[in-house]
């Protein structure tokens, strides 16, 4: 063992450079049946794993972190079987590495080929989410990536746990051990040195609240993937099926009101919302939601009786991740689209609508990574999207946006073949 921490860390990045040479050639069928490996193993191991999250569930609960907070670091059986099963939706995905992009023969008789390749070693920093742990090492391994994992301490139990049935996993398939590793410390220095391993680590993703991602970003030499915020719009237009859009509201803000695509903000236009935002209010109250208000939209809920607070401008521009919800009415679909684009965090924004033109010019208009139409923004998920998970979300707009899955983990390389050509 290293003596130092520097050292520690230092020295498992050179071995995940290692394991990464190893899994660029890695046949399909050796990282699915490691996969299919792991999946077996989190279905064999739920109590042992249940047992580690109460543990940091424990933890939790003395720390004072939020029911929201809790709720993300949980661990169920149903919550278990869902990553077993998202496991095994990876190892049936088509395989990326080595894909054909494009091929060209040039004049010269010179044949190009772009084809897709791992980026390499990627680092992932996330907090409180422990089926991240499993998610990012999946996909990476699938991808042909080593990963080095980085949790916070109110899940290190839990990723602890997890991790060793990953190794474990790696081991029984024959498969470098070294390519999925955890940090072993919840220090943050461990942090700091992996952050500046650009000669051994190729790319960081960090995936928690505002102040981590900013961390990262600020103090890393490694190219940074990332997304700040999730402030999600909902805009119920004119031409709304009421009915949709109230369930839509419902389901986008409560559904899990503590992750990233989670709504917190709605716009209701102007037209509709007398008859909208009383029986939407009621069904967002009746979850114990908060209504956080502008005027036009508080006189309405005061009208009908139904409990709200009004909005401060810090709220129109909120992450809550927690059951609140700022509310404003719009004159027209261009104010709903102008106040988006100004207010929101890039992320999931959705219209609810009859009219396909005010739809289509919607989701053209709106800048966010993605953009949804009579649907909630808690659909903005690698699973849900078919990727089998996902590795983070991205805002960026270089090289990755909206869920990452499996292209989104590769780079791509030349190949040229010719028959002795040399260069004038």
């Amino acid at each position: 063992m290293p003596d130092s921490l520097a050292q520690q860390i230092t020295s498992l990045a050179e071995r995940a450079r290692a394991a990464s040479l190893t899994l660029a050639t890695v046949s399909t069928a050796d990282k699915n049946a490691a996969l299919e490996r792991l999946a077996d193993l989190l279905s064999q191991n739920i109590d042992d794993l249940l047992e580690a999250n109460a543990k940091d569930l424990a933890d939790a609960e003395t720390n004072g972190q939020t029911p929201a907070q809790i709720d993300r670091l949980t661990l169920t059986d149903s919550r278990l079987d869902k990553l077993a099963a998202s496991v095994r939706q990876v190892a049936e995905l088509p395989d990326p590495v080595g894909e054909l992009i494009e091929e060209t023969t040039r004049p010269n008789g010179l044949v190009l080929q772009r084809v897709r390749v791992p980026i390499g070693v990627v680092g992932i920093v996330y907090e409180s989410r422990p089926n991240v742990t499993i998610d990012c090492a999946v996909l990476c391994l699938k991808s042909g990536n080593a990963a080095i994992l980085r949790g916070g301490k109110e899940c290190f139990h839990t990723n602890t746990a997890l991790a060793a049935l990953i190794t474990q996993a790696l081991s029984d398939s024959g498969l470098p051990a070294d390519a999925v590793q955890l940090i072993p410390t919840t220090d943050r220095a461990a942090l700091n040195t992996l952050l500046k391993l650009d000669k051994l680590v190729h790319c960081i993703i960090p995936r928690g609240g505002e102040s981590l991602i900013r961390f990262v970003a600020q103090n890393s030499t490694i190219p940074v993937i990332k997304h700040y915020q999730g402030v999600c719009f909902v805009y119920a237009d004119r031409a709304a099926d009421l009915t949709m859009a109230e369930n839509i509201i419902v389901n986008a803000k409560t559904s899990r009101p503590g992750v990233c695509n989670a709504a917190e903000q709605l716009l209701v236009h102007r037209d509709i919302a007398e008859t909208f935002l009383p029986e939407a209010g009621r069904a967002l109250k009746s979850k114990h939601v908060e209504l956080r208000c502008d005027a036009a939209s508080a006189a309405i809920l005061a009208a009908a009786d139904i409990p709200h607070v009004s909005a401060t401008e810090k709220d129109y521009t909120a992450e809550f991740l927690a059951p609140i919800l700022a509310i404003r009415i719009v004159d027209d679909l261009d104010a709903a689209i102008t106040t988006i684009n100004r207010d929101s965090s890039g992320h999931s924004e959705t219209i609810i609508t009859g009219d396909d033109a005010a739809a289509k010019k919607f989701q053209l208009s709106v800048d966010s990574a993605a953009v949804l139409w009579n649907a909630s923004t808690r659909f903005n998920d690698g699973f849900e999207f078919g990727l089998g998970a996902e590795i983070g979300i991205s805002t960026d707009r270089l090289h990755a946006r909206g869920p990452m899955g499996l292209r989104e983990l590769c780079s791509y390389k030349w190949l040229v073949m010719g028959t002795g050509q040399v260069r004038d």
